[in-house]
């Protein structure tokens, strides 16, 4: 299983990045994990977009799933995509329709969010929409989803990704969270935990929704993750400073995510 960073920012991007994407490719299936705000043009460096099998949105923050938008544009309007012939393309009547797996109400906020200048069923007439429930398992060629719920500011769930094979690697993507012994259990054992570290510090009050890297690399620890990558931090943290701290708590090497990085498990 082949991962690659398409956008590691929190909500908002760092120059020139994008927010939260991640590109899962097995056997000829494609997954993009998350569909933040950058992500849709950073997918075109690495794959046509008519290509992708389909689109899993961890949570409906506008960091997680906003260029969900220009990608439903290029899947309506872009020439290769229409009945007829349109400057040198042939004309398809099976145009490109990828699913969109995505969280319990997702379809009504996409609706609200593009209804609000134009025609509210653009997401669900580019995509084939499948709102899923924390039990779900669904499959997407040769790949095979997990959920669990982890407490975020909203309902937010962690994902696995892994081959349909018995005893394939495993791929876990903790998406946003506050410190939770529900990331940990659902880690357990993973060849490759891709972990929040959005925060210099914890939150000075209210309800937390986020991760330092020390807390990052503790809940690596704890999980006996094989491989820890920290994402979902703004380019105005530094760098190195993540790192060490996630390694102190982590006990042993750490990664952070940089976009174009690939990863293989």
């Amino acid at each position: 299983m082949r991962i690659t960073v398409l956008g590691k920012s929190p909500s908002w991007q760092d120059a020139g990045g994008a927010c939260s994407g991640y590109l899962v490719e097995q056997d000829g299936t494609s997954l993009l994990v998350d569909c933040g705000n950058g992500v849709f043009g950073k997918l075109r460096q690495h794959l046509d977009y008519v290509a992708l099998d389909a689109v899993v949105v961890s949570h409906l923050h506008a960091d997680h799933f906003l260029d969900l938008v220009p990608y439903a544009y290029a899947l309506t309007y872009a020439p290769r995509q229409q009945p007829v012939p349109v400057d040198g393309w042939p004309g398809t009547d099976d145009p490109a329709r990828p699913r969109l797996i995505a969280p319990h109400g997702a379809g009504q906020t996409f609706r609200r969010i593009v209804g609000s200048w134009g025609a509210e069923d653009l997401v669900d007439n580019a995509f084939l929409i499948e709102e899923y429930a924390p039990a779900d398992e669904p499959e997407v060629g040769a790949l095979r989803m997990r959920f669990h719920e982890v407490p975020h500011f909203l309902p937010t769930c962690a994902i696995e990704v892994r081959s349909a094979e018995a005893g394939a690697a495993r791929f876990t993507y903790g998406a946003d969270s506050a410190p939770t012994d529900a990331l940990v259990a659902f880690a357990q054992g993973t060849d490759l935990l891709m972990i929040e570290a959005t925060l210099p510090r914890p939150e000075r009050g209210g309800v937390r929704g986020h991760l330092t890297p020390a807390e990052a690399g503790e809940h690596g620890r704890r999980a006996g993750a094989k491989r820890l990558v920290l994402t979902h931090f703004s380019d105005e943290m530094d760098e190195q400073w993540a790192r060490d701290e996630a390694q102190r708590t982590f006990g042993g090497p750490v990664s952070v995510a940089r976009e174009g990085a690939v990863y293989e498990v």
